[in-house]
């Protein structure tokens, strides 16, 4: 798997990783992977969770940027069926062909203002309190571990290819 996507431990600390994910990164990865030596990233799936991994992205290089916009759309299309405002479901659009090189930033920053004023009109709305239970509802079921294994089944494929995987 030459393709994999690595970090090392100094890159994790020099973007300040929350105590609790390091000491349990450490932990695992401590005595394998001395500070400069490099270990693949999906590592952190398995000793830490899924969102120190996603929180571990942001240690890497730019040139991944790209890539973890594609899964960050990928992972929002999931539950694309929730969005009823049509500026939300277009900035992902966007979002996609911007991690593309097919938009450009300035679309991409028009796109998420339009997406927030989504979020802020739907706030407003009588639906909102709804919303919000069924959200909250939500957080604790079958459902949300469902969602939860498979954004980090996804996101392991596309770490250990080092690229985007269908």
């Amino acid at each position: 798997m030459s393709n994999q996507i690595m970090i090392t431990l100094n890159q994790i600390k020099a973007c300040d990783p929350c105590a609790i994910g390091w000491r349990k990164l450490l932990a695992a990865q401590g005595k394998m992977a001395p500070d400069g030596v490099e270990f693949p990233l999906s590592d952190i799936l398995e000793t830490n969770d899924l969102g120190d991994c996603l929180w571990a992205l942001r240690c890497t290089s730019e040139q991944f940027h790209p890539l973890w916009r594609k899964f960050a759309v990928w992972a929002a299309r999931q539950v694309e069926h929730l969005m009823g405002d049509e500026r939300s479901k277009a900035a992902l659009e966007v979002a996609w062909r911007h991690s593309n090189g097919e938009a450009s930033d300035k679309e991409l920053h028009a796109a998420g203002a339009a997406a927030w004023a989504a979020a802020r009109d739907a706030a407003w709305a009588a639906a909102w309190a709804a919303a919000r239970d069924a959200a909250w509802a939500a957080a604790g079921s079958a459902a949300w571990a469902a969602a939860s294994y498979a954004q980090a089944k996804k996101l392991k494929q596309i770490l250990d290819a080092g690229e985007w995987v269908e």
